[in-house]
C-alpha cells in the first residue's frame, strides 16, 4: 500500500515529469514473484514502472533503475517511498553510485535535463550523498547557463543555488561548494555573500589555477560590494547613509548603467520625501529596465502627491500592459517548451 509520504517543494518538476508519461508503462508484479524477491510488504499493490523497451526483459536492476528515474522526475511521485524502500532492500545505498556516474556522462553529453534526474534520484535514496548534491548543483547551472525562457532559467538557478548552500551547510570543508556558490550569489547581486563565500574558498582550496581566478574576481567585488552596503542602508531606513554611499557611483561609467543603483537612491530620496530627486532617479531605472513595475508604481505614487493624473494614469495602464504582456509570454512559452521534453 502507499506510505504516506512527505510533499516536497518541486522547483523543476514541471519539466521533467512529462517525460515519465513518454516512456514508462505501469504494472504490478505478481504476488508469487515478490514473495520469492522478499519484497511482498514493500511493493504489494504496487504498480512498477517499465520501459515498453525492455518488456521482455526485466531484471531486478532495471526494475530499480526505472523506479529511480521515475522518482527523479517527480520527486513526490505517489509511490516513491515504496520505490526507495525496494531499492535499498534489494541494493543498499550504494546503488546511488551508478546512478551518480551515469548522470556525469549525461551532463558530458550536455543532457543536462536527464542528469538532473539522475542526481534528484540519488538525493531520494541517499539524502546525504555529497558527491549527488554537487552534481546536482553542477547539472541545474548547466542547464540554466543553456536554457532559454525566464521561468526556467529562474527555477534551475534557485534549484542551483540551493544545492551548493545545502552543500556547504553539509559538508564546509569542502573547497568546490564554496567556489560554485560564489558564482550562485553573484548572478543574484549578492555580492557581499559572494565575497564571503569566495573568502571561505580560498581558505580551503590548494588548487593554484582556481585559485588566481577567484582573487580576481575577489578584486572586482570591492565596489559591487560597497554599492550592495549602500542598497542594505536604504533598506533599512537609512536614507542618508544610503545616499552618502551610491551617489558617489552616479558618474561612473562601471556600473551606472546598473538600473538598481538608480532605484535605490529613488527609494532612499523618496524616503526622505525629496520627491523631485526620486523622480529623476526612478526615470533613470526605466532607461535601463523599461518594463520595471517596481518603479512605475513609485512614479504614479510620487505623480499622486503632486496632483499630476494625467502622469497617474499614464503608468498605471503601463503596469497593466507590462503585467498582460508577460502572463502572455509565460504561456507561450509554456507551450514552446512542452514539445521539447521528449
Amino acid at each position: 500500500m502507499t506510505k504516506e509520504q512527505e510533499q516536497l517543494k518541486d522547483r523543476i518538476g514541471e519539466y521533467l515529469i512529462p517525460r515519465i508519461d513518454q516512456g514508462f508503462l505501469f504494472d504490478e508484479l505478481s504476488d508469487n514473484y515478490l514473495e520469492k524477491a522478499g519484497v511482498l510488504h514493500i511493493l504489494k499493490d504496487v504498480p512498477v514502472p517499465i520501459r515498453i523497451s525492455e518488456m521482455s526483459g526485466m531484471t531486478t536492476v532495471t526494475i530499480a533503475r526505472n523506479m529511480a528515474y521515475v522518482m527523479g522526475c517527480d520527486i513526490n511521485f505517489r509511490y516513491r517511498q515504496n520505490y526507495i524502500d525496494y531499492i535499498v532492500h534489494t541494493f543498499s545505498k550504494d546503488f546511488v553510485k551508478p546512478l551518480i556516474n551515469e548522470g556525469v556522462e549525461l551532463a558530458a553529453s550536455e543532457k543536462y535535463e536527464e542528469a538532473c534526474i539522475l542526481f534528484r534520484a540519488a538525493l531520494m535514496i541517499d539524502t546525504e550523498n555529497r558527491d549527488a548534491l554537487y552534481c546536482y548543483g553542477r547539472a541545474c547551472k548547466d542547464a540554466y547557463e543553456n536554457g532559454s525562457g525566464e521561468e526556467y532559467i529562474g527555477r534551475f538557478k534557485a534549484e542551483s543555488l540551493e544545492a551548493f548552500e545545502r552543500l556547504t551547510l553539509q559538508d564546509p570543508d569542502f573547497d568546490m561548494g564554496f567556489y560554485f556558490l560564489g558564482f550562485g550569489y553573484v548572478n543574484l547581486g549578492l555580492y557581499i555573500k559572494a565575497k564571503l563565500t569566495w573568502d571561505r574558498f580560498m581558505e580551503l582550496s590548494s588548487q593554484g589555477e582556481l585559485r588566481a581566478e577567484v582573487r580576481g574576481l575577489l578584486d572586482k567585488l570591492v565596489e559591487p560590494c560597497k554599492i550592495e552596503e549602500g542598497y542594505n542602508a536604504v533598506l533599512s531606513g537609512r536614507f542618508e547613509e544610503g545616499i552618502a554611499i551610491l551617489s558617489d557611483y552616479e558618474e561612473d561609467s562601471r556600473f551606472n548603467t546598473w538600473w538598481p543603483l538608480w532605484y535605490y537612491l529613488g527609494m532612499a530620496y523618496k524616503g526622505l520625501e525629496e520627491y523631485q530627486d526620486a523622480e529623476e532617479r526612478f526615470r533613470r531605472v526605466l532607461q535601463y529596465s523599461p518594463s520595471n513595475v517596481d518603479t512605475m508604481k513609485e512614479l504614479a505614487e510620487i505623480y499622486e502627491i503632486w496632483g499630476d493624473t494625467e502622469k497617474v494614469e499614464k503608468y498605471r495602464n503601463k503596469i497593466k500592459i507590462v503585467n498582460a504582456n508577460a502572463e502572455l509570454d509565460r504561456e507561450e512559452k509554456r507551450a514552446q517548451e512542452m514539445p521539447g521534453l521528449s
